[in-house]
Order: structure tokens, then sequence, then C-alpha cells
């Protein structure tokens, strides 16, 4: 349980920050917030495995692209089904998907 709340909470950080820094996402109060990182995690969990494997035969950078698309799609339909939460487009998601990795790795540095 632990490690789902930090989890949460990071992936919480780095939508924020993504909705700060991003102009095309919205997400609309703090509740929405949590539950957006809350489900985001959730895709991400059942969605993404299934979408990585079919990257899997592409190398070297065409699949660090494939990946950051894959995270960019797991955004736009955590915004899809969160009514609170608005992605305005594919670049502010792949800009927001950038955010929200880049805070993870930052914080599973730290």
């Amino acid at each position: 349980m632990n490690g789902f709340l930090a989890r949460t909470l990071v992936t919480a950080l780095g939508l924020l920050a993504a909705a700060l820094l991003i102009p095309g996402i919205r997400i609309s109060g703090v509740l929405t917030l949590l539950l957006a990182a809350v489900l985001f995690g959730v895709v991400n969990a059942v969605v993404h495995p299934t979408l990585s494997r079919l990257t899997l035969p592409l190398t070297g950078v065409p699949l660090l692209i494939a990946l950051l698309l894959v995270n960019a799609a797991m955004l736009g339909l955590t915004a899809l089904v969160l009514p609170g939460m608005q992605v305005h487009g594919v670049f502010p998601a792949v800009l927001g998907a950038l955010v929200v990795s880049g805070v993870a790795y930052a914080a599973s540095r730290f």
C-alpha cells in the first residue's frame, strides 16, 4: 500500500506540473488531480503493457518515440475518461507525458 500511495502522489505531482507548464492540459481541482493520478496508474497498469508489446519490433530511437506516443495516449485516455481533466491535442499530450515521466524519473532517483 505504501508503494501505491507513493507512486500515486508522484504521478499527481507530475500531472500537476504538466497542467501548470503545458497550455493544452487542464485539471479542475485537487480531487480531480488525485483521481487522475489513480486512473492514470490503473490505465498504465492495464493498457500500457499491451500497447508496449506492439512496439517491440522497433529498436533504438523509434522504440523511444513509440513509447512516448504510448504514454501520451495513456494521458489522453485518462483525460477522456475523467470529466474534470482535459488534454487538447496530441502535442500537449506528448509534452505532458514527457513532464509526468520526468517527474517520475526524478522521484525515483531521489
